[in-house]
């Protein structure tokens, strides 16, 4: 009877080791893709800032836009890069997994910043390979940025 006691808590402690073994990897996982999406965040919230305190510099409106280089995928898998706003102020940079939407990363952008009315739906892009635009554009006392592909 002992022998039998013995194999099952055996057999429940190999099952418990492996769910366990699972939850801790997908764990590092997913902490690995929010670092490499914190960096695609910040790289964009640099972008815009820069861009930002370029058109600032001047009192003339003017518009100016660079090309993001991102990657197709982030740890084999596809995601989102948008500008979170609130009203029509532009507050931050978010990226996210298509997949797995908890997986997320955020970077700020300095105050002050809009969203055009205008192109709101197209402040999301998309990891689909092709070239993104990071822009700012200055009309009167406003500034706007955006995204596009």
């Amino acid at each position: 009877m002992s022998h039998v006691i013995l194999t099952g808590a055996l057999l429940i402690l190999v099952f418990t080791v492996q769910i366990f073994y699972s939850y801790v990897v997908d764990n590092m996982w997913a902490d690995m893709v929010r670092r490499e999406l914190k960096e695609l965040t910040d790289y964009v919230s640099d972008t815009l800032a820069n861009l930002y305190f370029l058109v600032n510099s001047t009192s003339l409106d003017t518009s100016l836009k660079k090309t993001v280089n991102l990657p197709s995928r982030v740890s084999g898998s596809s995601y989102k890069l948008e500008i979170v706003k609130i009203g029509s102020a532009a507050q931050s940079v978010k990226a996210y997994l298509e997949v797995k939407t908890w997986v997320n990363a955020t970077s700020w952008l300095p105050p002050g910043l809009k969203v055009d009315p205008a192109k709101q739906a197209n402040q999301v892009i998309q990891s689909l390979g092709r070239t993104a635009l990071a822009g700012c554009t200055r009309v009167s006392k406003n500034v706007y940025v955006g995204l596009t592909q």
